[in-house]
């Protein structure tokens, strides 16, 4: 039972009250105003829009080439909850647009001035159209303009004069306004964008075929090498659902930020969660962990997620900017994401391999002055089961020859690889030693002093047995097995205790055990690392992140040599 105040009563809002709630709801910055007009603008099926701004006016336009509307459909555009995508209660659950609710026209006409001109696909002439604060026409005429709509707002937020005063400065806005056009252009690559401020053009962002495409367009130092796409149909849910990933290739482009981790679900970037995830935004969680020991520390990836689902596994309706949704079946969706970024990260065998070609020219010029190969002929890593080239896509590499005994000059099909033997030594180590962490006795015991709380801890996480032997003395009694017999195993467990994590662990033992540079090897020892090393799941780097391969494309050796030159009647060459 409610109980107030003897003088107070318990009374509905008016109606215009409600609206105006729900529109201080809806549009919250000149971001909203954007999101919500270029909603309208895809539904409509345009492939060409601008949008031009006047921060310091609070004046936002939308201008689209979409199948525009009728002076009818103009008449009812701003009245409050009406829209054309939703017909009946089932289609809530069955959302296959951007915009449904039917509010955010008549939001920006509470919240500013708004003026609709449009002119439908086929249709002789266009129609202009002002509305009042309720969303009432009070102007119409008939004007000549192309197919299609332009949304204009003007004077937003001048009866909310608190909410001006409470957002960021222009400039910030913007960015926000930046982020949103940029979040669409990757979600529809087909459209053109042209975005104006103050009458000047800001930036545009040329169509294409797919995402990949798109983000270098919006990063100025990525190279379109430098991005990985990979697509991973899901058979056990039901309906189409499929996940696509663009990711920066680990050993070629990181951030120091997260800021570049972005999900999006049906065309809108998003944070998703569902059913007893356990944890705040659990798909950019999965994203983080898939890229675990591929990144350089305090790096984050690059990645871009879109997941095509069903409808019927979308429920859009927690958040009034739709920018939170549910998901259902999330545990499906996780590992289906964390499969596709490992199967985009594996190197596929007819790569080529453009990202490398400026690393490539330094290195030619190098070689010409101090190159020195070093070949042996065939005993260190044969004791390991050779795998057989072409049991996979990737084993395609042939080892010719050693250099410095730091890099193996191996043969590719698309023309010649440098592999750092230490690290991919090192990212076979750790893969193993991942799926098996096997611990030896240590007879007699190792003592170990001036350990902290944190260091035993750590060490005990990770299935050390440990026990305290007197005063700031401990006795360890068991150790990895690749570091039992090791000289150094007593500053390998220091390391060991210093680590933040099992993974961190396991990349330290990995790294200590792996092959040293300036060890020589064989043939057979070299074939037999790079058939390892290429059967591993993240191959580009190793577990610190480091890159572990450079490829010389056939391409840019025949160009190096002036392959293309013809001297004299010689064909040969």
């Amino acid at each position: 039972m409610v109980e107030c105040a003897p003088d107070l009563q318990i009374q509905p809002l008016g109606t215009d009250l409600v609206h105006r709630i729900a529109a201080g709801e809806v549009i919250d910055s000149l971001g909203a105003v954007v999101r919500e007009l270029l909603d309208n603008a895809l539904d409509a099926g345009a492939d060409r829009i601008s949008v031009s701004l006047w921060p310091q006016d609070w004046r936002i336009q939308v201008v689209d080439n979409g199948q525009g509307l009728t002076a009818a459909n103009l008449a009812q555009a701003a009245t409050p909850h009406t829209t054309s995508k939703l017909q009946r209660e089932e289609d809530l659950w069955d959302i296959q647009t951007l915009g449904f609710r039917g509010e955010a026209l008549h939001s920006l006409a509470q919240m500013g001035r708004l003026e609709i001109c449009s002119r439908p696909v086929g249709s002789a002439q266009g129609c202009r159209v002002r509305y009042d604060h309720q969303g009432h026409v009070v102007a119409q005429e008939t004007v000549a303009i192309a197919p299609g709509t332009v949304a204009t707002v003007a004077d937003l937020f001048q009866d909310w004069p608190t909410r001006k005063q409470a957002l960021p400065d222009p400039a910030r806005q913007m960015r926000g306004v930046q982020t949103i056009i940029h979040d669409y252009a990757l979600c529809h690559p087909q459209v053109t964008w042209q975005v104006q401020q103050n009458s000047r053009l800001w930036f545009s962002i040329a169509p294409a075929k797919a995402a990949q495409d798109i983000l270098p367009q919006l990063l100025a130092t990525l190279q379109p090498g430098d991005l990985c796409h990979h697509r991973c149909q899901i058979p056990d849910l039901p309906g189409n659902n499929v996940v696509e990933v663009v990711l920066g290739l680990p050993d070629r482009c990181h951030r120091h930020r997260p800021d570049w981790v972005k999900v999006a679900v049906n065309g809108r970037c998003v944070q998703v969660s569902g059913e007893d995830a356990g944890q705040s935004h659990p798909l950019e969680q999965t994203i983080l962990a898939a890229f675990r020991q591929t990144l350089p520390r305090h790096r984050h990836p690059l990645c871009f997620i879109h997941l095509h689902a069903d409808p019927q596994h979308v429920d859009w309706h927690r958040h009034p900017a739709k920018t939170e949704i549910y998901l259902r079946h999330l545990d499906q969706w996780r590992p289906a994401v964390t499969m596709t970024i490992q199967e985009a990260l594996q190197i596929p065998a007819d790569i080529r391999d453009s990202g490398h070609t400026q690393k490539i020219r330094q290195l030619m010029k190098v070689a010409e002055a101090k190159g020195v190969y070093h070949l042996q002929q065939p005993s260190l890593l044969s004791s390991q089961p050779e795998q057989a080239a072409g049991e996979s896509g990737f084993n395609v590499l042939k080892a010719i020859a050693q250099l410095h005994r730091t890099y193996i000059v191996a043969e590719h099909p698309s023309g010649v690889w440098l592999v750092e033997q230490h690290i991919a030594h090192e990212r076979v180590l750790y893969e193993q030693l991942g799926q098996d962490w096997h611990l030896v006795p240590l007879t007699p015991p190792m003592m170990l002093r001036d350990l902290t709380e944190r260091q035993v801890e750590q060490l005990t996480d990770i299935g050390i047995d440990i026990t305290e032997f007197g005063h700031q003395l401990w006795a360890i009694r068991s150790a990895p097995q690749r570091l039992a017999e090791r000289p150094d195993c007593e500053a390998a467990l220091i390391e060991l205790s210093q680590c933040e994590s099992i993974e961190a662990a396991l990349a330290a033992t990995a790294c200590r055990s792996a092959i040293r540079n300036g060890m020589a090897l064989n043939l057979l020892e070299m074939q037999n690392l790079l058939d390892q090393w290429q059967q591993t799941r993240h191959p580009r780097t190793c577990p610190h992140g480091r890159p572990i391969y450079l490829s010389m494309e056939e391409a840019d050796l025949s160009r190096f040599f002036r392959r293309h030159w013809v001297i004299g009647k010689s064909h040969g060459i």
